[in-house]
């Protein structure tokens, strides 16, 4: 028996689970502890493996005595205080390639049916309404589309926007240039029909999408957001969708989720998941493998 114990705390795919258990792990599984269940448990483990409930904070690191990885079974580590994690040489694992294409469609999903108005055409027929003459839709071919963000997913979403025959350019700072980059957001919104949200959430990205910049949009712009929901200022996108600047807001992710801006929530122009960009079978499967092998790359199993 392999002398790592391994604490999961958020339910994920079964893939992952064989492949560390098959390289000798002993596992345990915790479903959805609080903070204070999780400080209390925490000390007897090697690996903690979360998704996005598990909020891993500086108390929790710091009562984890054991831990030598901590693992996220998809994308973002803002759940994770790395801070603390590194200040205690705690190596922080994750599985950002397994989403992008799930992400990518579910992006396409929303962008085509704030085009043609689905879910109202969807409901109106649940209705018994035959409303064919007032669900006038619009065509994705030959609009601009702007990306924010050009990382694994936001190629991907790039790839599939090209053969929709769309113009797409691209904000991205850290990445280098091509003949599609815009020089600034200012830019991009003014130009652009569509533009969706694929960058990290960080101290630089937080409220990045707000009213000044909003003010700048060009009128009737569609927003679409899957990456995370504290990139944009809700307040200030429900201002926007009041003043007609943003047309159609389809949001996958919040500023608090479950969300609670309940005005935002009941706008008529706003499309709404909860936070689904990566729940697929096939995504969920590789983001479990894909950290599994990592865990065992790391430590040698």
């Amino acid at each position: 028996m392999n002398k790592y114990k391994i604490l999961i705390t958020d339910k994920i795919h079964d893939e992952g689970k064989k492949y560390l258990i098959s390289n000798g792990f002993e596992i345990k599984e915790i479903l959805n502890p609080t903070e204070e269940e999780l400080v209390k448990i925490i000390k007897d483990f090697h690996v903690l493996i979360v998704r996005s409930s598990t909020k891993v904070t500086r108390k929790v690191i710091d009562n984890a005595y054991n831990l030598k990885i901590i693992g996220r079974a998809g994308v973002g580590l803002d759940n994770i205080d790395l801070d603390a994690a590194r200040e205690k040489n705690i190596k922080v694992l994750n599985s950002p390639e397994s989403s992008s294409i799930a992400v990518a469609e579910l992006t396409l999903l929303f962008i085509l049916s704030a085009l043609r108005r689905l879910p109202d055409a969807h409901f109106s027929v649940k209705s018994r309404k035959w409303e064919k003459s007032k669900f006038m839709g619009r065509e994705l071919a030959l609009k601009k589309v702007g990306i924010i963000g050009y990382g694994r997913i936001g190629r991907e979403v790039a790839k599939r926007l090209k053969a929709f025959e769309t113009e797409v350019f691209i904000f991205d700072p850290f990445v280098k240039k091509e003949d599609n980059f815009v020089s600034s957001l200012e830019e991009l919104f003014n130009m652009c029909h569509i533009v969706t949200i694929h960058t990290p959430l960080n101290q630089s990205t937080e409220n990045m999408i707000n009213r000044n910049l909003l003010e700048k949009a060009r009128k009737g712009i569609i927003l679409v957001n899957t990456s995370r929901g504290k990139i944009i200022n809700e307040d200030d996108l429900l201002w926007a969708l009041n003043e007609g600047i943003v047309s159609i807001a389809c949001l996958d992710v919040f500023s608090k989720e479950p969300p609670e801006n309940y005005e935002l929530l009941s706008h008529p122009n706003v499309i709404l998941t909860p936070h689904i960009g990566a729940q697929t079978e096939e995504a969920q499967s590789k983001a479990s493998l894909i950290l599994a092998k990592k865990i065992c790359e790391e430590i040698g199993g």
